[in-house]
């Protein structure tokens, strides 16, 4: 849950790019996907839980190689594409291969559909992630919401299925 109080506190912040919008357009995006492929939001939390798991060493690896401010500035230019042509230049083809394999052995899903979601799924995720990236302009500090992602010895710092349960409720609070 720690990564949901980071996402509320890009929201909350003048200086970072995350607002209720975009969350918003993260939430739609993973309602459509999900809706796509015949699952509910708590499915596609599962998977997405098991995408963050996968995930973070992936994107600590590319952060040690290229380092933590190239890192978010490649990932600040994906936030928007999909695709596998993105999908291929934030994450080298072994890792994705890597990916695949343990979000469909953590999520029960054939290799085949996680690969084919893989591209739809990866944007909405650096796209959350994008959220604490510093506005233009402000002076920057770095990424909070991303440091906390890769930073964290704390299983609950990749949970994206929680920030999505969270999401949803924070938008659509019950009457």
């Amino acid at each position: 849950m720690s990564l949901f109080f980071d996402v509320l506190s890009s929201i909350n912040n003048p200086n970072q790019q995350g607002s209720i919008d975009q969350l918003s357009s993260v939430m739609t995006s993973v309602q459509q996907l999900a809706g796509s492929q015949g699952m509910n939001t708590d499915q596609m939390g599962g998977i997405l839980n098991a995408l963050g798991d996968a995930l973070q060493p992936t994107l600590k690896q590319q952060a040690a190689t290229l380092g933590t401010g190239q890192l978010e500035a490649m990932l600040g230019k994906l936030a928007g594409a999909g695709g596998a042509a993105a999908l291929a230049s934030a994450i080298p083809p072994q890792m994705q291969r890597q990916i695949i394999e343990a979000v469909a052995q953590k999520s029960g899903l054939n290799a085949g559909m996680v690969q084919t979601m893989l591209p739809k799924l990866l944007p909405v995720v650096i796209g959350l992630l994008g959220m604490g990236a510093t506005k233009p302009g402000a002076v920057s500090s770095g990424n909070p919401l991303l440091k906390t992602f890769l930073n964290s010895g704390s299983a609950n710092a990749t949970d994206l299925g929680t920030v999505v349960k969270f999401a949803e409720r924070f938008l659509n609070p019950p009457q």
